[in-house]
């Protein structure tokens, strides 16, 4: 970044460029107005860089890890009263709009959350679970987007391989803390929270860190 502006700061042409880019970003705004008045709870969409990304619909692998993550991720935060956990939810960034597969906010952003509430606050902790269609961006914009925004922690997981990849903030992007297909996996953005890598996979390892929660 800093290279970047360095670049742009020595060129002799930088009036036109700034001219460019401000037209640029007043038109994706108009399109950002649009995408908004548009918005539907029925539908499941994300405006990145300037275009409408529908998603869906997912296979069934995804669905059902997912739905275990939101099982075990939603019961312990309501156990302790950490916050609110949310699924597929549309996050508000700067320039961007997300919908991840899973999101925390703890107890100051959850406090702003109301049962009329269509556009979320930028998470704690973001899940992202990998198809085909997402991993570039899950890798890519997402990747960067929420880092530049201080998502404390970010989980890229691929319910192909069953494997969890754990990334934190360090400074102004991540730090790929684990990737496992078992062992624990223990949050930072969640208070205490850990569990076992496979009971996001399996049924039985889902249910036993469930009993372990309401124990």
């Amino acid at each position: 970044m800093t290279d970047l502006i360095a670049s742009l700061l020595d060129s002799p042409v930088l009036p036109r460029i700034v001219a460019r880019l401000q037209h640029v970003l007043a038109e994706e705004a108009e399109r950002r107005a649009q995408f908004y008045s548009d918005l539907h709870p029925d539908v499941s969409a994300e405006f990145i860089n300037g275009e409408v990304v529908t998603q869906g619909p997912w296979r069934e692998r995804h669905i059902r890890c997912v739905g275990m993550m939101l099982t075990i991720l939603s019961t312990y935060v309501q156990v302790h009263k950490l916050g609110r956990v949310t699924a597929e939810s549309l996050t508000a960034f700067t320039r961007n709009d997300y919908e991840p597969d899973l999101c925390f906010f703890g107890r100051d952003k959850a406090a702003r959350i109301t049962p009329d509430t269509l556009i979320f606050p930028v998470p704690d902790l973001a899940v992202e679970v990998l198809s085909e269609s997402t991993e570039r961006r899950d890798r890519g914009v997402k990747f960067e987007d929420y880092a530049a925004h201080g998502v404390a922690e970010y989980w890229i997981v691929d319910p192909v391989a069953e494997t969890v990849e754990q990334y934190v903030l360090s400074g102004e992007t991540y730090a790929l803390r684990m990737k496992s297909a078992n062992g624990r996996l223990a949050a930072v953005a969640v208070e205490d929270f850990e569990v076992d890598v496979r009971a996001l996979f399996d049924t039985d390892a889902n249910l036993a860190a469930l009993r372990a929660i309401l124990a």
